[in-house]
């Protein structure tokens, strides 16, 4: 398989790595207070009892389609898009978490039989922006980047978790049979999310971003890293901070069985940092290796087939 590919970049978007050596890529190790930071915010943010708001929209590829806005943590209010099956009854649900261009809607590509599917914006992006953050990606990726506290990857992560609470406040029954799908951003919010909500029971990390921060700061990117990078030359102190925002050595934590889409060539995502957080995950643990990721390629819509017949079956377990 190759990962070489004629393109405009003043980089390479494999930087030198092969599918053998990018399996080797190892995870930072976390601060001895790692834990503490993680389950202190996860205990807040389920104290939240957020009420719903549902507008019904329309009905679009055997869906009933909501749009959902409520309260997450430091009373942000976010926009959620909220799929229903018409002609099954819910048993599961499946939360999404997009890139970090936001969401505006629900994306019909993974529909598991009797899933209602709910896609939250998580909060300063697109449909949930804030008046003082900027929704450009190289923006709002260094937004409160000066604490660990403060940092807005840390009320990310939240909006997940407060997200688990709005499917399990609709949908009751759906308890113990929820799972994750997130792409690029949300790939790395959710596995900084993932090792603290036992109430997602599997998911799955499509190039995934936040992966081993010092080795990612390394790497020129198209992506919102890359602003992070130029930062970080700056103010090397930043380093401190992104040590609790490691996808990687969070990624050692997780227990859910796991599903990794990585990418062997990634102008926006580095490849290293993809790999980083898959090698640290421990078992059960599946590896779909993708030609390329924020990119488009020849075997672009077979590749992304393939990956969805996987994951149909992946989450068919929930």
């Amino acid at each position: 398989m190759t990962s070489t590919f004629t393109h405009p970049f003043p980089f390479d978007p494999s930087y030198g790595y092969t599918l053998n050596t990018l399996l080797q890529v190892p995870a930072p190790e976390a601060p001895s207070d790692f834990i503490n930071f993680w389950q202190r915010r996860y205990q807040q943010a389920r104290k939240l009892r957020p009420k719903v708001q549902v507008q019904f929209l329309r009905q679009e590829a055997g869906y009933s389609i909501y749009e959902l806005k409520y309260p997450s943590t430091q009373s942000v209010l976010l926009t959620a898009w909220l799929a229903v099956p018409i002609e099954s009854l819910v048993t599961r649900a499946l939360l999404f978490g997009h890139g970090y261009g936001g969401c505006a809607g629900p994306d019909f590509r993974l529909q598991p039989k009797s899933t209602a599917l709910l896609f939250p914006c998580l909060r300063g992006l697109s449909a949930s922006a804030l008046p003082t953050v900027s929704t450009n990606p190289s923006e709002h990726v260094l937004y409160g980047i000066g604490q660990p506290d403060s940092y807005i990857l840390g009320g990310c992560v939240e909006d997940l978790w407060v997200s688990v609470s709005v499917l399990e406040k609709l949908f009751p029954q759906v308890r113990k049979h929820i799972g994750y799908a997130g792409i690029s951003f949300g790939g790395g919010i959710g596995a900084l999310a993932l090792p603290w909500e036992a109430r997602i029971k599997r998911a799955h990390l499509n190039v995934p971003t936040f992966g081993n921060q010092p080795l990612r700061l390394q790497c020129a990117t198209v992506g919102s890293g890359e602003a992070v990078r130029h930062y970080q030359t700056l103010h090397p102190e930043v380093l401190e901070t992104l040590k609790y925002y490691d996808a990687a050595t969070a990624a050692r934590l997780i227990q859910q069985p796991m599903h990794v889409a990585a990418a062997l060539f990634d102008p926006a995502v580095a490849p290293p940092g993809q790999f980083a957080i898959y090698n640290a995950l421990p078992e059960p643990k599946k590896l779909f290796v993708l030609e390329a990721g924020h990119f488009n390629y020849p075997q672009q819509a077979a590749q992304e087939m393939a990956l969805y017949a996987e994951l149909d079956s992946f989450f068919a377990a929930l």
